[in-house]
């Protein structure tokens, strides 16, 4: 049996190894192993790097948009502020679990583990 593909269990946030399991128990938090093939989830981290990918990504988008805005229409603040506080929000909180599930999948299908030091020939 082949994995499935990484980008659809990100997408409905699913087990990397078999596609059925559910893969979180709370909006970031994982469930400790798959309920359907018994994966060990616990292997896996993700850290906080999708957060800070998304937060750099969005925040130009978001800046930029705001800037070209600014220069070109000029609005006043409340405006600026009802424009880009909920862009801002959906930008960067929709897209945390499906990237969070496709860092979780990838280290799956490419077998990532924490990095460890080997000694070959009796050296340190």
């Amino acid at each position: 049996m082949t994995s499935p593909s990484p980008i659809v269990t990100a997408l409905t946030c699913r087990c990397p190894a078999c596609g059925q399991g559910k893969l979180f128990k709370g909006f970031l938090s994982t469930r400790p192993r798959c309920d359907k093939c018994g994966l060990d989830y616990s292997a896996f981290d993700s850290g906080d790097g999708v957060a800070v990918f998304i937060i750099l990504g969005a925040g130009f988008v978001v800046v930029f948009a705001a800037l070209l805005v600014e220069v070109l229409y000029q609005p006043p603040f409340w405006l600026h502020a009802v424009l880009w506080l909920p862009l801002i929000l959906i930008v960067t909180i929709l897209p945390l679990r499906p990237m969070k599930a496709l860092m979780i999948a990838l280290q799956h299908r490419h077998k990532a583990s924490e990095g460890r030091l080997e000694m070959r020939d009796g050296a340190p």
